[in-house]
Parts: structure tokens; C-alpha cells; sequence
């Protein structure tokens, strides 16, 4: 199965690829979709669904893993960062790939094994299991890794399989 592991953004969104086969997990790509700072938000969300829809004819995902909204303090970024995730989500159903969605705690939970584990652990924990010579970089990248990882690790559990039949 190819995962893509999507953290995002309408400045910087962060993608990891994943292969997963019988419980053996390896790290294909990842890397950073960026929108120039000074157009405005409507031209920089078109440039991300098109870099996103480019970014899925060519990984060809098997499933699409994208990290539900924290809202933090600054709300005026949230709101950017709602524009663009709604437009990864298009572009994800426009292309056709299963979506699955996750949350911080989730992605927490899965990788480390502890929902209220620091950001700096799931970066830690996420390198040593895919056997990363150092954590990913920028933070977008690695986190979009670790929500792979989340589905991966979820996909594939027991619970998942009662559920389905």
C-alpha cells in the first residue's frame, strides 16, 4: 500500500510518502508544497490544488492521510489554514483516492503511543521506525510523515479489520 501523509497548510504543506507491506514500512519521498507569501489567498489556493493534484497523479496513493484542524490561539491563521485544507480535500476527491483523516492526538497516539506526546518525540519516534538517519526536514515534511505513519500503523491494525467486516 502507498501512503501519502498530507500536514496542511496554504503557506507550506507538508507531504511524506509511505510504502507499507506486510508490516514492513519504507520511506519514499517527502517534501514541502509552498505558496509564494505575497499573492493573494485565492491565487495561492489554486496554485496548491494544482501542485496537489500533480503530487497525487504522481505518487498514485493507494490511500491519502490528512491531519485534522487544531484550532490554537491565533485564529487568523486557522482560517487560512481551513481555506487550504478544504482545497487538499477537493483535490484529494477529485483524484479519487480513499481519504482518512486524523487527528493530533491520533497521530500522537499511534506513532509515540502516548496522545499528549511533544512534537519533538513524534519526530524522534517517527525517524527511528521508518530508520531515518536524521528527523525530516521542515517540520511540515516530518509531520506529514508521522500521519503517514498514524495510517499505516491504523490501517493495518486489528480493530480496523473487525470494523470493516
Amino acid at each position: 500500500m502507498q501512503i501519502l501523509g498530507i500536514d496542511p497548510g496554504y503557506a507550506t504543506t507538508g507531504f511524506g510518502v509511505l510504502h507499507s507491506s506486510q508490516g514492513q514500512l519504507h520511506l519514499l519521498n517527502y517534501g514541502t508544497i509552498t505558496t509564494p507569501a505575497g499573492l493573494t489567498l485565492s491565487r495561492r489556493l489554486v496554485m496548491l490544488y494544482d501542485d496537489m493534484m500533480e503530487l497525487l497523479s504522481t505518487v498514485k496513493p493507494d490511500a491519502v492521510a490528512v491531519e485534522e484542524l487544531f484550532w490554537g490561539h491565533n485564529v487568523t491563521t486557522g482560517i487560512g489554514v481551513s481555506h487550504g485544507r478544504g482545497v487538499i480535500l477537493l483535490a484529494i476527491e477529485k483524484y479519487g483516492a480513499p481519504l482518512y483523516e486524523y487527528t493530533p492526538n491520533q497521530v500522537k497516539q499511534a506513532v509515540v503511543g502516548y496522545g499528549g506526546a511533544e512534537k519533538r518525540q513524534v519526530m524522534d519516534m517517527t525517524r527511528r521506525i521508518l530508520k531515518m538517519e536524521k528527523v525530516a526536514r521542515p517540520d511540515d515534511a516530518a509531520d506529514a510523515i508521522a500521519i503517514a505513519l498514524c495510517h499505516a500503523r491504523s490501517a493495518t491494525s486489528l480493530l480496523s479489520r473487525v470494523q470493516e467486516t
